[in-house]
């Protein structure tokens, strides 16, 4: 800004020239009336407002003619190397347009039949990953910003973007995420030179720390395991959360000296997760306290005529069964007796049922009655052990028949823990069940139940939700009410089942006590359907 003056004026001859900026700033916001600009025992300026913007534009000009060239900085080292294949040019345009498009609903809420491509984002990564592409240069940035906006994506987006993800990370703190937690995308050195490894241990980030340690376990867990002692009375509590959750890969009697140290540690959730896996050691010295304490609880009743499951809740919660990761403390709402009982049972290994009831199988175990009401607590905790300890004949058992109603099986009636018993299964056994679910009782319960199945879907689990879509339909019903069973059948289906499902796009004829313009809405789901199944299948091709 030039000065306002006409005559020469040097810096120091002007009269506001030791003004400091701050006092002139106060002055332009205040007013030159009310704060007119006056150096130190000077007079007022008889034109105030050019006074400041003379002292203002001389400022200006002192400052910059005094700034130094900044001192450039070392450029950051180039990004380590990334030896997967480059993605074929086909998969690359259709991940860009993947990422450049949003979705988003018309002005009547309505989706039409156009596919969603947000949500098959985390398909196209997965099935990327799985075949063991990187991704191209000019994508990763994009890609970093889908998955700090997602989190659901950041997994399978770090593994992709790979070791260019992490040198962009560190760069941007817009993308610090993928420095926190997610190891998917980091590269570990050779497992098996210990100079590399102890190094990366000692100053690496901590997602890199994590996919170390995770490596490593899968070569040589115990090499593993010795690694984590080395520094783990100086990691923080959340750290040594998730390095012990590393130990469930390859989890072996070689741990349990280390847990048993860490059933004292002064982390709730590291005493708790300690107790966990020790308790999927079924001869761990753990293992043998919470059997003994569990079968003084629970026992065979043989007062009575026939067979029958006897149960004394524990009257107190002793030291020892703290140490052991027993909470003493119920929920709201929960009794102190029924609350331990039911952590007891839960870190009791189930082979000891067998051997305590004469040898018969879970099934045969779990429908035997159980005494003054005690079945539902029993069994509830008997269904945590199923999940815990991955054994597919409890979780079988307790399940019980698929088409059987939830209040005659012997095991959960929740869908939540249905679930976690199904995911304990075989993927076929899996979808055989939930199939026989669904055609015994429709859609309204099988959403949570789908979402534990395996991708695509196997031919009986999708005809049984294509049947059950295809009898809501003709019920007249809107299909808003199916929308969830709707999307997963779009990611989940097989593809090649478009042609198949091509006969339920046309419009129905309304029928009488149908819901208005109910067919119409269904055409366009089941279209939406059909054209997601063709583009997933295209999809598929590209990456192949």
């Amino acid at each position: 800004m030039p000065p306002t003056t006409t005559g020469p004026t040097t810096a120091s001859a002007h009269p506001l020239a030791s003004l400091p900026w701050e006092e002139l700033v106060t002055s332009a916001l205040l007013g030159t009336d009310r704060r007119p600009p006056t150096a130190p025992g000077g007079p007022v300026p008889a034109d105030g407002p050019a006074a400041l913007l003379d002292a203002a534009a001389l400022h200006t000009v002192r400052r910059r003619a005094g700034l130094l060239p900044a001192v450039p900085g070392a450029r950051p080292a180039p990004a380590p190397h990334d030896p997967r294949p480059l993605l074929p040019e086909a998969a690359r345009h259709r991940l860009a347009q993947l990422l450049a498009d949003r979705a988003a609903p018309t002005a009547s809420g309505r989706r039409g039949a156009t596919p969603d491509l947000t949500e098959l984002i985390p398909q196209w990564l997965a099935t990327a990953d799985r075949r063991g592409f990187r991704a191209p240069a000019d994508l990763v940035p994009p890609l970093l910003d889908a998955a700090r906006a997602r989190t659901d994506l950041r997994p399978q987006a770090l593994a992709f973007a790979g070791p260019l993800g992490l040198w962009l990370a560190a760069l941007n703190p817009e993308w610090k995420f993928a420095l926190r937690g997610g190891a998917g995308g980091s590269l570990v050195p050779d497992t098996g030179d210990p100079e590399a490894v102890g190094r990366l241990w000692e100053e690496g980030l901590f997602a890199e720390r994590v996919a170390l340690l995770d490596a490593v376990r899968t070569r040589d867990p115990a090499a593993a395991l010795a690694l984590l002692t080395t520094t783990w009375s100086t990691e923080r509590a959340e750290d040594r959360l998730m390095f012990l959750d590393s130990l469930r890969n390859g989890l072996g009697e070689g741990d349990e000296e280390f847990l048993e140290q860490a059933l004292a540690d002064r982390s709730r959730n590291v005493r708790a997760t300690a107790a966990e896996l020790l308790s999927a050691l079924p001869s761990s010295a753990f293992a043998g306290r919470m059997a003994a304490r569990a079968t003084s609880c629970v026992n065979p009743d043989r007062t009575g005529a026939g067979a029958s499951i006897a149960v004394e809740a524990p009257h107190e919660c002793d030291a020892g069964m703290q140490r052991d990761g027993v909470v003493a403390d119920p929920p709201t709402g929960r009794g102190e007796r029924s609350w331990w009982l039911g952590q007891l049972v839960e870190a009791t290994p189930l082979g000891v049922w067998r051997e305590r009831f004469g040898g018969r199988p879970a099934a045969e175990i779990v429908a035997l009655p159980v005494a003054d009401d005690w079945a539902g607590e029993l069994h509830a905790a008997w269904c945590r052990a199923a999940v815990r300890q991955r054994d597919p004949e409890w979780a079988r058992a307790l399940l019980g028949a698929a088409a059987a109603p939830p209040a005659g099986t012997p095991g959960p009636t929740s869908i939540a823990e249905r679930s976690k018993l199904l995911a304990v299964l075989s993927e076929a056994e899996r979808a055989d069940w939930v199939a026989a679910f669904i055609a015994a009782h429709g859609l309204s319960e099988a959403f949570q139940l789908l979402g534990v199945c395996t991708v695509p879907w196997s031919g009986p689990l999708g005809r049984a939700v294509v049947d059950a879509l295809d009898i809501a339909r003709d019920g007249g019903s809107y299909p808003w009410s199916f929308s969830g069973v709707m999307g997963l059948a779009e990611r989940c289906l097989d593809p090649a089942e478009a042609d198949r499902l091509e006969v339920l796009t046309a419009t129905p004829d309304e029928q009488e006590g149908a819901s208005p313009g109910a067919g119409g809405y269904w055409s366009e789901a089941f279209q939406r359907l059909v054209s997601t199944l063709r583009l997933r299948a295209a999809m598929e091709a590209e990456l192949t």
